[in-house]
């Protein structure tokens, strides 16, 4: 196994190498299981990086290491007395890895022994946890590697099913600030006797309004609580909160005390006087909405534009970073799967990965009708067709793989009126981009973004490999042994290749090795690709028949 005892390759396994360790023992409630495939993520490396400080990591390192390893494929070897009825050896199994225990999230590969290594065991934590059971089974004729990336695959799955509310949060904290507008606002639904928050704060809320809002708030028992100092409120989380009037210095002030899926709405009809430096890092990993309306009606902001996850059927999507290999699941996704875009433009600054992405997808999605564009902003070759692609009314959809503050706010520019921004990198937490949130009003435009997913997205992933309508294979790019495993991390930090590394913990010795090297070191394997020369079962199969030890 690799366990991991700080920040920096230097600290993963003894000597640059992984350690042996014994068969671990099993209970009579407990599954041994066998790591067969191992997906590395652009996760562990920020883990690597963090070492102590990453955020999911709940005990010192030092003294417990980690393994990582959270895109997992599972075969169960050794059953429980307890579980004998439900279980046996030989079942597949992967599993939802993001296992809640008491309200708490200890992940797979970050609290439990992940996927580098060859054996684990698994307890009734993670198939009885906080949300059921973790564990998913999987058909047996399904490869290693597809299954594997299921867990990938589910993520970008569910950055296009995301919801969002349409209306105050029942039960939940509402800030109504003034910002210098005298307008008759009303809220005509959601805070009334179906439905309205549990408290109220108010600051400097034109007099009219704020009678109208305690009176209310009196009939409904809802407490009110008036906050003087905008910049003194106790240390607590809202849900929504409401700008009578357009102020950035505002938004600015009091977005930090949004909640979780927290909503800020700003009522006003003119823009703003500047861009606003808004918090992506919680957008994405928070769900923090920013909504509006030009109308003095509240529940206008919230339901007369419902964010709309999925891509626009017949739209103009942009995907800016799509050359790596999240980017490359998406742009999958959005060929494959029904009512696509008309139009595809992939962006990137790396050639080989541009020409890779290209050599894959174009004719599946000239054959869908779907135009499609390849372009590497830096490529002074491609100004001209530059031009033509951004001279125009804007895109539906920007996807943005990228976590660059810089790229995120050039991005944002480009949409169309009513467009949505999924920011699906995963930016820190308190990065500022400069954003006209004027446009959240003005012209409807959304920003979103999403971390992890949920068992439906597995099972829905798991359906549509199943009925061969998806193929994760297509996403692997290199593959090796247990002891691959750190230039594996090496090549995802320094972006080397365009697709997904996956391990295979229980083979012979094997270096990192990209498909197109199979065909000089195991030309029976590369004869196994599909006409792309992409990853199939079959070469998986002759793989292990040469490897397995």
């Amino acid at each position: 196994m690799w366990p991991l005892y700080g920040a920096g390759l230097e600290n993963m396994g003894v000597n640059g190498q992984p350690i042996e360790v014994a068969l671990p023992a099993y209970g009579p409630d407990e599954l041994l299981i066998r790591h067969d495939a191992c997906g590395l993520c652009f996760s562990d490396t920020k883990v690597i990086a963090q070492g102590q400080n990453h955020p999911r990591i709940l005990r010192d390192m030092r003294s417990e290491p980690i393994v990582l390893g959270h895109e997992i494929s599972m075969t169960i070897v050794g059953v429980g007395e307890a579980l004998r009825g439900q279980y046996r050896a030989g079942d597949r199994l992967t599993l939802e890895t993001d296992v809640m225990i008491n309200g708490k999230s200890l992940a797979y590969g970050y609290w439990y022994q992940g996927g580098l290594s060859q054996y684990s065991v698994i307890g009734p934590d993670i198939y009885a946890s906080d949300l059921g059971n973790n564990l998913i089974k999987v058909q047996p004729d399904k490869g290693y590697a597809e299954i594997a990336l299921t867990e990938p695959w589910a993520c970008v799955v569910a950055a296009y099913a995301l919801h969002y509310r349409t209306g105050l949060k029942p039960g939940g904290t509402t800030w109504v600030i003034g910002a210098g507008s005298d307008k008759p606002y009303t809220i005509s639904a959601g805070f009334d006797a179906v439905a309205h928050p549990g408290r109220l704060l108010l600051t400097d809320v034109p007099a009219p309004f704020a009678g109208w809002l305690k009176g209310r708030a009196q009939e409904l028992s809802v407490e009110v609580t008036e906050v003087t100092d905008v910049s003194a409120l106790p240390p607590e989380s809202v849900d929504d909160i409401v700008l009578l009037g357009g102020d950035a210095d505002l938004v600015e002030q009091v977005s930090p005390y949004l909640a979780y899926f927290g909503i800020l709405a700003v009522m006003s009809d003119a823009p703003l006087a500047r861009k606003v430096n808004i918090d992506v890092g919680r957008i994405h990993y928070h769900r923090w909405l920013y909504v509006g309306s030009t109308t003095t009606d509240i529940t206008s902001a919230y339901r007369d534009c419902p964010v709309r996850s999925n891509l626009q059927a017949g739209g103009r999507a942009w995907f800016v970073g799509a050359g790596g290999p999240m980017g490359r699941m998406h742009v999958q996704r959005a060929i494959e799967f029904a009512n696509p875009p008309a139009s595809i433009l992939c962006t990137d600054v790396s050639d080989m990965r541009l020409d890779e992405l290209c050599s894959s997808f174009a004719a599946q999605a000239e054959e869908k009708g779907i135009e499609f564009i390849c372009l590497n902003p830096l490529n002074k070759a491609d100004a001209e067709a530059k031009r033509a692609v951004f001279d125009h009314s804007g895109f539906d959809d920007v996807v943005v793989l990228a976590p660059i503050p810089s790229v995120i706010a050039d991005a944002a520019t480009h949409l169309a009126p009513r467009g949505v921004m999924n920011v699906f990198a995963g930016v820190a937490r308190g990065t500022l981009v400069s954003l006209d949130l004027s446009d959240a009003y003005l012209k409807d435009i959304r920003v979103i973004g999403h971390s992890a997913s949920l068992m439906s997205d597995f099972q829905l992933v798991l359906e549509k490999t199943n009925g061969g309508e998806l193929f994760p294979n297509r996403s692997v790019a290199a593959i090796g042994s247990l002891s691959a495993a750190m230039a594996g991390l090496q090549a995802i930090k320094d972006a080397t290749l365009a697709g997904k590394v996956v391990i295979y913990p229980n083979i012979k010795e094997m270096p990192l090795t990209t498909l197109a090297e199979l065909r000089d070191r195991m030309p029976s394997v590369y004869s196994k690709l599909n006409e792309r020369q992409e990853w199939t079962n079959e070469a998986e199969e002759e793989f292990l028949r040469l490897m397995l030890l």
